[in-house]
């Protein structure tokens, strides 16, 4: 389990953009937490390519940290106990913990009876682990989610982190979070409290974390556009851009050339995107400006090949 000082700034678990490249920018600029994206228990114990995909991706991330002491958390799905562990043992020697996501809105999830929509009271109490969840159904009563949690400490959770908004599949941030919820967690439990919503800036950090009493304040999207939020800097987009690149470089294959591309326009859209050329920069981005490039460097480029991918990325920016 990580140690408590390390539930301060959290790397939210993000679909597809959860990479170890991606994990490693954030806590070299200022995340004592990462989360991986939320992994499928089942597709880990009968997809072997999923499973080493994954298990690279762990690897290359742990040992990225090993310096830096950082510690990842894998985020899995499911509502078989029996399967999550089993799935769990395939994975646990590479990370400090695992997280059982009790708040992914989404339609596949609900299709699938996980994530935020086990958080009918017919489904509880869940198997020990720390958890992510939103609120509970606003048809139950108000002191649901505290109840929840109350459950979940008692069956052995080491953390908890609250969404504190309501599922909602066509609207995933439905109004403001409720940090009053967060707030009467922290009261309720002895174990840690992790606050997750309303930040987009240093200051929500700070205003978050001042207003719930929380022991840590997790960011998920924000970060996408500024990966730095927890030290307090907004970066140069094409500095921040060139780092996470560069970072790709070392593990060639953890990546996917979408991930990658999807990160470096976040990060020039943050503080760009009413930029004249931005429009146009997209769609060089999209069409040539990063796959043939990276193609070239995974495994086979010189550095020069290297060179003229951050060249090109200058100039379209310029």
């Amino acid at each position: 389990m990580p140690a408590a000082q390390h539930l301060t700034y959290i790397a939210a678990p993000m679909i597809k953009q959860s990479d170890a490249p991606f994990r490693l920018l954030t806590q070299r600029h200022g995340a004592t937490l990462a989360y991986t994206q939320m992994l499928d228990p089942h597709k880990l114990l009968g997809d072997r390519d999923y499973l080493e995909f994954h298990l690279r991706d762990l690897t290359a991330g742990r040992d990225a940290c090993s310096e830096m002491g950082e510690p990842v958390v894998v985020q899995l799905c499911g509502n078989d106990p029996e399967i999550i562990v089993q799935a769990g043992k395939k994975i646990q020697g590479l990370c400090s913990g695992i997280d059982l996501n009790l708040g992914c809105p989404q339609e596949h999830a609900r299709e699938g009876h996980y994530g935020g929509y086990l958080l009918a009271k017919k489904d509880w109490p869940l198997p020990p682990t720390s958890v992510k969840l939103r609120l509970c159904p606003s048809s139950s009563p108000a002191t649901s989610t505290v109840e929840f949690a109350t459950l979940l400490e008692q069956a052995g959770a080491s953390w908890v982190t609250l969404h504190a908004r309501h599922v909602s599949a066509k609207r995933r941030r439905q109004g403001a979070a409720d940090l009053d919820v967060v707030r009467n967690l922290k009261t309720a439990l002895r174990i840690p409290v992790v606050s997750n919503g309303n930040v987009r800036t240093w200051e929500d950090v700070q205003r978050n974390k001042d207003e719930t009493q929380a022991d840590g304040i997790m960011v998920g999207e924000s970060l996408l556009g500024n990966p730095c939020i927890f030290a307090n800097v907004i970066p140069d987009p094409i500095r921040v851009s060139l780092e996470y690149l560069e970072i790709c470089k070392e593990p060639p294959d953890i990546a996917t050339h979408k991930t990658i591309e999807t990160h470096i326009r976040h990060f020039i859209e943050f503080q760009c995107s009413r930029r004249p050329w931005y429009n146009k920069f997209r769609a060089a981005l999209s069409a040539h400006l990063l796959r043939t490039k990276v193609t070239r460097w995974r495994g086979k480029a010189t550095r020069k090949d290297y060179d003229a991918c951050i060249d090109d990325l200058e100039y379209t920016t310029d």
